[in-house]
């Protein structure tokens, strides 16, 4: 039996060196992309805020007024039924799928209209769902935002 003594390819410890490397980069850069799901959230939030508040513009050009909170940002998917009725209320509503989206902790935006802030007041509560804080439980209002 002849052995080649130049035969390719790796040894034990030179695999092991290598697992080694990943170990030690995975354990550098694991924590720094851990954090970014809540900053994309928010990102998120931001932007369902801002095209809630261009569909809610859209509203009151073609109905004079926003929808009450009482009406909601449902009033952007069907007619009104209670309130102020929709005077020209678009067909197919003003949202591109249909329906008023959650935000991206799945609980409902907060509307106020008339708000404290401007004509209509439109938030997301942050991770925690309470209104406050810092971080990702920070809230995301349409007042910051625009």
């Amino acid at each position: 039996m002849n052995r080649r003594t130049d035969e390719r390819g790796f040894t034990l410890i030179e695999l092991m060196v290598v697992i080694v490397i990943l170990g030690i980069l995975a354990g550098l850069i694991v924590p720094r992309i851990m954090g970014r799901p809540d900053e994309a959230r928010q990102a998120k939030a931001r932007i369902q805020i801002e095209s809630l508040g261009t569909a809610l513009k859209l509203y009151r050009l073609d109905n004079g007024a926003y929808p009450t909170t009482e009406q909601g940002l449902q009033a952007l998917v069907e007619p009104p039924a209670v309130g102020q009725l929709a005077k020209s209320w678009r067909q197919g509503g003003y949202l591109e799928k249909g329906k008023v989206p959650k935000d991206p902790w799945d609980r409902d935006f907060v509307y106020l209209s008339p708000g404290a802030h401007d004509e209509f007041d439109l938030s997301c509560l942050g991770a925690d769902g309470e209104v406050g804080g810092e971080g990702k439980n920070k809230d995301i209002n349409s007042w910051d935002v625009e």
